[in-house]
C-alpha cells in the first residue's frame, strides 16, 4: 500500500481547522488530559516520601548519663559497710609524760541496696514488616525505641523510683471558705487530699486521673499489682460557702516524701479531683472539672512500687538516711513561699542548704537540679535581687551581632573549703515545679574508698532478647537488672513545697 504524505498532512490541516461538534467524542478528549491532583494520594503523582522514619521524641536521661555504671558480683542485693564517725565523743589529745592517750570511740553502718529488674516489650506483625520494605527496617526501629524507652523509665526510677518510703494516710486538709474570689453557689464543699510520690505526680493529670493500685497484664500474660505513687486519701473535711461568687483556701500539712498533692471536692461522697498541686495547698474557685472520684482510690496506701528502688529524691526523703531535707512553709493557699532572694544575687534557702552540708559533713554538693519554674525563678531571683546584688558579667559580642538575654548557669557556694565554689544549676525533665535536688558526685575525703559517691550497680547490663513466636510477630524485651547505690545518702539533699514566684 502507498501512502501519499502530502495528502496525509493536508487531511490534518483541514481537520483541524474544523471544530469537534459530536458532544461524546469531544467529552473523551476532556478526559484524556492530565492536570496536578489536588491531593498528594490522588492521581497519577509521585509520593515523595523520604526513606526512615524520623524519631522526634526526647531521649533526656541526664543523671542516667552522670551516674557511673559498675558490675556487681551476682547475689541478691548490694551490701557494703561504712565507718560513719571517728572519736565521736570527742576524746583530747593530749597526753603527759610516759602515759598511752585517750581511747576514741568509732561507730559503723551496714547498708543494702536490692536489685531489681526493669524491662519493656514492643512487637512487629510479619505484615508491618513487609510493608515497610524499603522505606525502614522496623525490627530495627522497635529495639531502638524499647531501648530508648527503657532508659526514659530508668531516669525516673533514678530520680524518683520509691519502693521502701510509704507516705502513709494524708492528713486532713484544713478549710477557709470566701463569699468571693470564685464562682461557687451557696453550699457546703466537702474536700479530700491525696499527698504524691514522683510516680504519681508525673503521671497524674487532671482529665486522666492519678493512679491508686495499678495491675499490669504483661506480654506473657502474667501481671503484676504494684503502687502507682498515691498515698492514702485524707478524710474529707467539709466547709459552708456562700454563693454565687464563694472560693475555699484548702491546705494540708506537708508529707515528707511527696512531690505533690491530688485535690477532689464536690458533695460529700461524690467528691472529684479537680487539681493537682505541687504545694501543699490550693484555691478552689470553680466546680472540679476532672471524671475521678476520690471513692475510686479504695483505702490504701499506694505510694509504693515494689517492682523498682529508690531513687535519689526518695533517698533525700528518708530521714533515716541524713540527707539535707527542707520544706518551704504553707504560706497563701494556692500560692505558698517561694525561695526568698537575700538581695545580694544569692537565694537564703540554697545558703541555708550548703551551710548545713559544710556544718555536718564538711562536703560541697556538685550540682542543682531543678525543674523549669525554678530555673525561671531563680533567674529572676538573683539577676533582680536589689541595688547591693553582686553579679559578675562577661559579654562577647560578634561584629555585627548583639545577644539578648541572660542566664544564670551556676550557684556560688560561699561554704567551701577551697573558697568560692561554683555549682552548675541543671534542668532537669523529671523534676517537678517546687522540689530542688542537691547532687554530690565525688567525697572531698582522702582515702575515703568511695569512687562514686553514687553509681548504678547492675547484675546484668542492657539486653535485648527475641522470644519465640508464638504468632506471626516478632516479639522483643529489652532489659537490665539493677540497683541505685548510694555510698553517702548524707551528700544529697532536697528543698521541697517550694511556691511558684
Amino acid at each position: 500500500m502507498t501512502v501519499d504524505s502530502s495528502k496525509t498532512l493536508a487531511a490534518f490541516k483541514e481537520a483541524q481547522k474544523n471544530p469537534v461538534t459530536d458532544p461524546l467524542f469531544a467529552s473523551l478528549l476532556a478526559k484524556s488530559s492530565f492536570s496536578q491532583p489536588g491531593s498528594a494520594i490522588s492521581g497519577l503523582n509521585f509520593y515523595d516520601l523520604e526513606p526512615g522514619a524520623k524519631l522526634l521524641y526526647p531521649v533526656l536521661t541526664p543523671l542516667r548519663n552522670e551516674i557511673p555504671r559498675v558490675s556487681s558480683r551476682g547475689g541478691i542485693q548490694a551490701n557494703w559497710r561504712a565507718v560513719t564517725g571517728v572519736n565521736t565523743g570527742s576524746v583530747r589529745a593530749g597526753i603527759s609524760a610516759g602515759n598511752r592517750g585517750g581511747l576514741i570511740a568509732v561507730t559503723t553502718q551496714d547498708y543494702v541496696a536490692v536489685y531489681k529488674g526493669i524491662g519493656l516489650e514492643a512487637n512487629v506483625d510479619f505484615e508491618a514488616v513487609y510493608a515497610g520494605q524499603g522505606f525502614d527496617d522496623l525490627r530495627s526501629v522497635a529495639a531502638q525505641s524499647l531501648l530508648e524507652s527503657l532508659m526514659v523509665q530508668e531516669e525516673q526510677i533514678i530520680l524518683g523510683g520509691n519502693s521502701g518510703l510509704a507516705l502513709g494516710t494524708t492528713p486532713t486538709p484544713t478549710l477557709v471558705a470566701s463569699a468571693s474570689g470564685g464562682s461557687i453557689a451557696t453550699s457546703t464543699q466537702s474536700v479530700i487530699c491525696v499527698a504524691l510520690t514522683l510516680d504519681g505526680f508525673i503521671n497524674g493529670t487532671v482529665a486522666g486521673g492519678i493512679s491508686a493500685q495499678i495491675t499490669r497484664t504483661n506480654a506473657d500474660a502474667s501481671s503484676d499489682t504494684f503502687g502507682g505513687g498515691a498515698a492514702k486519701k485524707s478524710t474529707n473535711a467539709t466547709v459552708s460557702i456562700t454563693g454565687p461568687t464563694g472560693s475555699v483556701a484548702a491546705t494540708v500539712a506537708q508529707v515528707r516524701g511527696a512531690v505533690g498533692y491530688a485535690w477532689f471536692w464536690g458533695t460529700a461522697g461524690s467528691e472529684v479531683l479537680g487539681a493537682i498541686t505541687s504545694i501543699n495547698s490550693v484555691g478552689i474557685v470553680a466546680a472540679a472539672a476532672g471524671t475521678q472520684t476520690a471513692a475510686s482510690l479504695g483505702t490504701a496506701d499506694n505510694s509504693q512500687n515494689a517492682l523498682v528502688f529508690d531513687g535519689l529524691l526518695t533517698q533525700s526523703f528518708n530521714s533515716s538516711l541524713n540527707a539535707y531535707f527542707a520544706a518551704q512553709p504553707t504560706g497563701t493557699a494556692g500560692t505558698g513561699t517561694p525561695l526568698t532572694a537575700d538581695n545580694e544575687g544569692g537565694i537564703i534557702e540554697f545558703d541555708t542548704a550548703l551551710k548545713a552540708f559544710w556544718d555536718n559533713y564538711r562536703l560541697s554538693p556538685t550540682a542543682i537540679y531543678v525543674s523549669s519554674q525554678e530555673m525561671l525563678n531563680l533567674h529572676k531571683k538573683i539577676l533582680t535581687g536589689g541595688a547591693t546584688t553582686a553579679a559578675r558579667f562577661v559579654f562577647s559580642a560578634d561584629q555585627g551581632a548583639v545577644l539578648g538575654g541572660m542566664m544564670v548557669r551556676s550557684y556560688l557556694n560561699k561554704f567551701s573549703l577551697s573558697g568560692a565554689t561554683e555549682i552548675p544549676i541543671r534542668l532537669h525533665p523529671n523534676m517537678p515545679p517546687g522540689t530542688v535536688l542537691f547532687f554530690t558526685k565525688t567525697l572531698p575525703y582522702p582515702l575515703s574508698n568511695v569512687p562514686n559517691t553514687v553509681q548504678i550497680r547492675t547484675r546484668s547490663e542492657y539486653y535485648q532478647i527475641e522470644w519465640p513466636f508464638r504468632a506471626r510477630r516478632y516479639e522483643y524485651g529489652v532489659y537490665a537488672d539493677e540497683v541505685l547505690q548510694n555510698y553517702a545518702p548524707f551528700a544529697f539533699g532536697t528543698i521541697t513545697n517550694i511556691g511558684n514566684g
